[in-house]
C-alpha cells in the first residue's frame, strides 16, 4: 500500500471501530498518548472549555455499542487527507453527526492518530 492508502486505512479502522463496536480494531489506529478534544460551552456561565478524551476512554466509547446502532445507510465516513509531510499527516473525517480533524504520525513504522479536534454537527 502507498503511504496515503496506509493513512486512509488508519482512519477507516478508527471509524469502523465505532460503527462495528470493535475496540481492538480502533486501538490499532491510536497512539497511546492520543487526546481527542471538543470545545464545549458551560450552559450556566457561557464559558468555553475543552473536553478531553484519552485513548482508553475512546476505546470504552467503541465498546459501548452506540456506534453500532447507526443505521447502515447513515454510516458516513468521508476521509480527506489534507496534507502530509515526512512522518506527519492531517486528515479530515466527516461522519453523519460529527467532523474530526486529525493529526497522524508515523510511529514505529505505523500511521497512528495522535490528536483529534472534533465538533458535533448539531453544535454548529
Amino acid at each position: 500500500m502507498t503511504e496515503l492508502e496506509l493513512i486512509q486505512q488508519t482512519v477507516l479502522n478508527y471509524i469502523d471501530a465505532w460503527y462495528e463496536q470493535d475496540a481492538a480494531k480502533g486501538e490499532k489506529s491510536l497512539h497511546p498518548d492520543l487526546v481527542k478534544r471538543i470545545m464545549r460551552t458551560d450552559p450556566d456561565s457561557g464559558s468555553n472549555y475543552l473536553e478531553l478524551m484519552s485513548a482508553p476512554k475512546l476505546a470504552d466509547r467503541w465498546r459501548s455499542g452506540d456506534g453500532k446502532k447507526t443505521p447502515q445507510d447513515s454510516r458516513r465516513k468521508d476521509i480527506s487527507i489534507l496534507d502530509t509531510f515526512g512522518k506527519m499527516a492531517c486528515v479530515r473525517l466527516e461522519t453523519a453527526t460529527w467532523v474530526d480533524y486529525m493529526q497522524l504520525a508515523k510511529y514505529d513504522g505505523n500511521w497512528l492518530i495522535v490528536n483529534i479536534l472534533w465538533e458535533l454537527k448539531t453544535g454548529i
